[in-house]
């Protein structure tokens, strides 16, 4: 499946993604978990934090993604066996 990857392969297991994200490093967990998948292409999966405010005190968690990318990016390895630059829209 790597070589063909879609962003709906993706997102039908982005439950998963998380979940071991948060198993690994809940600091991690935390400045994903509300992401939009946006689109995956030529291996760079785009996420969309448009909405930081949608949560009750609001936030913005850009300097851990930009830290914690890595660990994410480790995470979709392990789960879909391929590579991947996640970078947020």
């Amino acid at each position: 499946m790597p070589s063909d990857l879609t962003i709906a392969d993706i997102r039908a297991r982005w439950n998963e993604v998380l979940d071991l994200l948060e198993r690994e490093n809940r600091i991690a967990w935390m400045a994903f978990f509300d992401g939009r998948l946006d689109s995956f292409d030529n291996g760079r999966l785009t996420l969309d934090f448009s909405d930081p405010a949608k949560l009750a005190m609001g936030h913005d968690y850009r300097e851990a993604r930009l830290r914690m990318a890595p660990q994410l990016q480790g995470v979709i390895r392990d789960i879909f066996g391929i590579s991947v630059v996640v970078i947020e829209k």
